[in-house]
């Protein structure tokens, strides 16, 4: 198994898919992570050389936020709008929908699940 930036890559998968894993890695960065390597898409992890995986390494290390840091530079923004007490610091210190969501019916993923209602049978 590979590992990259902190994360066991799968090894019988694409190069372009196993490097999704990645936290902060997706498809565009993926291909453009094997451009630059001249990594072909369709070459699997298992195939890959040590050298091969030391360039991807040293690329994603150099050129992209990834994993640890970049959960931590949202947390730090999200922390920094709930200390401003700007409106969305306030929607996420509440808990509820930050990007002008409707919340009358559904925003269950954010609100969690429905709460009964004492006396409101009618």
């Amino acid at each position: 198994m590979a590992r990259i930036a902190g994360v066991n890559i799968p090894t019988n998968k694409r190069v372009e898919i196993a490097l999704r894993y990645i936290h902060g890695i997706g498809p565009a960065k993926a291909k453009e992570i094997c451009d630059k390597n001249n990594i072909p898409p369709e070459r699997r992890v298992n195939e890959l050389s040590d050298a091969d995986v030391l360039q991807i390494r040293e690329t994603i290390d150099r050129d992209y936020i990834v994993e640890g840091d970049l959960r931590r530079e949202v947390a730090m923004n999200i922390k920094r709008l709930m200390d401003l007490g700007c409106y969305r610091g306030l929607r996420h210190r509440r808990g509820l929908p930050v990007r002008g969501q409707r919340t009358h019916t559904n925003a269950r993923t954010r609100k969690g699940p429905a709460k009964p209602i004492a006396g409101k049978k009618k």
